[in-house]
């Protein structure tokens, strides 16, 4: 993903990539970040430590753990963020939205244009469908991902909650097996798939007797998150403050 974004930020005119980032433990320190990325040189070596005299906005797409430490340092010195990471936790989401207070980010598990689109069309079904219909939400994702499910797949899952009036805590369920008996309407189910190189891909099933709906998106590079992610910081250029969502930078709540 760091070398999507460093391709994206190149493609982008008005945005300038000043620093790149990585753990300390990895082996790409010291490197040009645009020979990693497949481009042309650009003497910008990629290093661990943050300096907020280089940066206006930080495009974080790391770890819970590194954004933490990221959101604390941008709300020291009043650097906005767009935060891509994945797996945060009650407590990490809390200290974006109190930091929210001092800067300006744009939180979102999914930065891609065509997921945040399918958000809005989720809310849609699940007004209208009700409780008439049973709800399960597919998603597959390559071998090497971690967390289970997507936060793409839950942030789908707390929007058809929502919409229901329903908490998303009380009703998921992930996975079946066994003698499990009859299916509780009121409960939104959850399916994973980790296999190969797939990028990334979720289905929003509403299936009632006779007929079912499927919201499906699929994507096939990741490419389409990092220029989402370009979108949103340009973006927060006219903002001075809050916790943002890609909806909001779509003006499509």
């Amino acid at each position: 993903m760091g070398k999507n974004l460093v391709i994206a930020c190149s493609e982008t005119g008005d945005v300038s990539l000043t620093q790149a980032l990585e753990r300390e433990q990895s082996p790409s320190l010291g490197m040009d970040c645009g020979l990693l990325a497949g481009l042309e040189p650009n003497n910008l070596l990629i290093t661990s430590e943050l300096d907020a005299s280089l940066f206006d906005v930080l495009v974080d797409f790391t770890h819970p753990t590194a954004t933490t430490h990221h959101v604390d340092f941008c709300s020291t010195h009043g650097k906005k963020m767009v935060i891509g990471t994945t797996g945060c936790d009650t407590a990490l989401e809390q200290k974006m939205h109190d930091a929210g207070q001092k800067i300006a980010i744009v939180y979102a598990p999914n930065m891609s244009v065509g997921v945040n689109l399918c958000l809005k069309l989720l809310q849609t079904a699940a007004a209208v469908l009700g409780d008439s219909v049973d709800i399960e939400i597919i998603e597959a994702h390559h071998r090497h991902k971690v967390d289970a499910p997507s936060g793409t797949a839950l942030k789908m899952g707390q929007v058809v909650a929502e919409t229901l009036g329903r908490d998303l805590d009380e009703c998921a369920v992930y996975g079946r097996e066994g003698q499990v008996g009859a299916r509780d309407r009121k409960t939104i189910g959850f399916e994973t798939i980790r296999a190969g190189d797939i990028v990334g891909e979720h289905t929003v099933l509403f299936a009632a007797e006779g007929e079912r709906i499927e919201i499906t998106h699929k994507a096939s590079s990741r490419m389409t998150f990092a220029h989402g992610a370009m979108r949103a910081c340009r973006w927060l250029e006219q903002q001075k403050n809050g916790l943002f969502s890609m909806q909001d930078v779509l003006d499509i709540t």
